[in-house]
């Protein structure tokens, strides 16, 4: 558990997403895992995972779902970004300056420890989404998300508020609406010089 209990309003941000989806930004749980995830041998990969994993089943002791699912993301980004180091030299899969995927390695030094890295990291992963307390947290909270989300539209709409465009997002990938909303602002106001 985070050393201070999040604030609802800041837990129903987060989104589950798929695969490793904000794994890097969402705090405080980012600062208290990211310390663990290491992946440059075999040996480290079981020590990080074992780490993460312990890390989740605290957090699975203290009904903390997003911890839960934090530490999932980072077992899985464990295992894809040691797969990539595996599969790229250097790690790097896409052209820096075209931007386009790079051909995979065919033998390099590092890349058989890398690949066993990733199995590593997989076993755990599988193991944490498997976890009955995780699927029980998680059909939990999407459920308490549900609810929190539809609440805020209900406030919003008993305001005159569109939704997120009007208030200007606040949610990840909300910037095409805010152009939604500015096209509807636009209507209305055509609206009413006619």
């Amino acid at each position: 558990m985070p050393t201070h209990p999040l604030p609802k309003a800041h837990r129903m941000t987060y989104r589950i997403g798929r695969g490793e989806t904000g794994v890097l930004t969402f705090e405080p749980y980012k600062s208290e895992i990211l310390p663990l995830w290491r992946f440059k041998t075999p040996a480290i990969a079981h020590k990080s995972s074992a780490e993460i994993y312990a890390k989740f089943q605290e957090y699975g002791k203290e009904g903390d779902f997003v911890g839960m699912d934090m530490c999932r993301k980072f077992l899985q980004m464990g295992m894809t970004r040691a797969k990539r180091y595996a599969n790229h030299a250097g790690g790097r899969k896409y052209d820096k300056g075209t931007g386009e995927e790079l051909a995979k390695s065919k033998g390099h030094i590092g890349m058989k420890e890398k690949l066993e890295s990733s199995a590593v990291f997989r076993e755990v992963w599988e193991r944490a989404k498997g976890d009955e307390r995780y699927a029980e947290l998680k059909e939990r909270f999407v459920e308490e998300q549900r609810e929190w989300d539809g609440e805020r539209k209900r406030r919003e709409k008993e305001e005159g508020l569109v939704g997120d465009e009007e208030l200007g997002g606040g949610m990840e990938g909300s910037g095409s609406g805010r152009r939604r909303g500015t096209r509807m602002r636009v209507k209305v106001k055509e609206e009413e010089e006619d």
